[in-house]
């Protein structure tokens, strides 16, 4: 940890594509910090039921305790002013306003650790997140393992015909891709099959 201590809050972000390992490496810094009798508070956003409503839980099932939260304002009126190290998983997904509230506690001489999705499934940055790197003093950027080739994959790959910007899932609906396998109209062209195959089979059902 490079970050200096004492009463000097600061800002620690992970980011990286699923499957890289944010979430296991963000609950290793707080189990850390619970080993050594800090006052640790841990947040995920509501929508983020995938594994447990009440718990993050990384990919290999690795998990820790958490309050599950609508937005950052939320977040905040949870906060306990005694807290020392605040944990956010998953912090694409709680707006705009996460960014001044993750500096103001830093400012009061907290310690923030973020994990979250840089890019979206079309491979553009996914705010807030350039934001909160943009403000942070501490960044660690996870590589997956492409599931196509085997090699470092920095993109999240979505399998299935969506093309909203948040669709919650895991395996099965998305999967890590490098920079060459990445497909990024892959879910708008499932979408458009699908729409073909419904008109087909309308016209089928009309025709008998």
């Amino acid at each position: 940890m490079n970050a200096m201590r004492g009463n000097l809050g600061w800002i620690e972000v992970v980011c990286g594509p699923m499957f890289s390992g944010k979430s296991e490496e963000l609950i290793r810094r707080l189990r850390r910090a619970e080993i050594a009798r800090q006052r640790v508070q841990i947040f995920k956003p509501i929508l983020d039921h995938r594994y447990s409503a009440d718990h993050i839980v990384s990919h290999d099932d690795t998990r820790i305790r958490s309050e599950a939260v609508n937005t950052a304002a939320e977040m905040e009126a949870k906060l306990d002013l005694r807290t020392e190290v605040i944990g956010v998983d998953e912090a694409q997904f709680l707006g705009e306003a996460i960014v001044p509230l993750v500096v103001r506690l830093a400012d009061m001489g907290k310690r923030i650790i973020i994990a979250g999705l840089d890019t979206d499934y079309l491979g553009r940055p996914f705010h807030p997140m350039p934001e909160l790197l943009a403000v942070a003093d501490e960044i660690t950027k996870a590589l997956a393992i492409c599931m196509q080739c085997g090699n470092p994959a920095k993109h999240t790959q979505r399998l299935i015909a969506s093309e909203d910007l948040i669709v919650v899932g895991a395996a099965g609906m998305y999967e890590a891709r490098c920079r060459r396998c990445f497909e990024p109209n892959l879910a708008a062209e499932e979408v458009q099959k699908n729409e073909v195959q419904k008109k087909a089979e309308a016209v089928s059902a009309g025709a008998k």
